[in-house]
């Protein structure tokens, strides 16, 4: 009766851990997100899948755990890390009633890392990742925190930065960190992480208010100390050089 919560990296096979590699391999059957299990099935093509759609979080724990319980070992996926705003903290919080199944968590790449490789060494200091999804948290607290993340200038990287029902997420939590940060801060957008399409590029703060974004958008918000160097953004740590 064993359960693996198991992130998979944000989109290549590069970016999947062995030892993720290695719950997916032990496991009878893979359950996730129909997007991520879709992933797992090219890579691994001859492993059984079962999948739900978006929102149907509790739904996908449930019958992960229902078939560990059965006595199957079970790989829930999850994109990036499985602790960060992934399945991990609803599977421990459901599995508490079934002590018979073994939970392990596996961890993976999230996107804040895998991005952040792609534009430099941007969170080379104290940074903070906030998501701007307000499906499950209110927008009043998502704003105080940008507040407090921003007066504490911590390098800021965001999540769920905009979507069809939230075409001006972005664009206030800009209007936000401009009151404690210059026009002129170094930020970084990256798209589609480690998948086909991957594209990314480095702006001002000021123009990332009247960016475009979407769900597959990673956004990066520099510090007063972060700067351009050789094309790349860098936040500096403080060693003397």
């Amino acid at each position: 009766m064993k359960l693996y919560v198991t992130g998979i990296g944000a989109g290549s096979r590069e970016g999947l851990t062995l030892q993720a590699q290695e719950a997916i391999c032990r496991s009878d059957l893979v359950v996730g997100y129909t997007v991520y299990t879709a992933q797992v099935q090219q890579w691994f093509p001859d492993k059984p899948c079962l999948s739900t759609g978006m929102r149907q979080e509790t739904d996908r724990v449930r019958l992960a755990l229902e078939h560990a319980r059965s006595g199957k070992t079970v790989a829930l996926v999850c994109s990036g890390d499985a602790a960060v705003y992934g399945m991990a903290g609803l599977a421990l919080t459901l599995g508490a009633d079934l002590p018979e199944v073994d939970i392990e968590i596996v961890p993976g790449v999230t996107a804040a890392l895998s991005g952040s490789a792609v534009l430099g060494a941007p969170l080379t200091h104290d940074f903070a990742v906030i998501s701007l999804s307000d499906l499950l948290t209110p927008m009043e607290k998502i704003e105080r925190r940008l507040h407090c993340a921003a007066a504490g200038d911590l390098v800021i990287v965001l999540y769920n930065p905009s979507s069809k029902n939230r075409a001006g997420h972005l664009r206030r939590a800009c209007d936000i960190l401009l009151a404690h940060q210059a026009p002129e801060t170094v930020c970084g957008i990256v798209r589609n992480i480690g998948r086909d399409g991957q594209e990314s590029r480095l702006t001002t703060l000021a123009a990332l208010r009247e960016t475009e974004t979407d769900m597959f958008t990673t956004v990066f918000i520099g510090n007063s100390e972060t700067r351009v160097i050789g094309g790349r953004m860098v936040t500096p740590r403080g060693y003397h050089v």
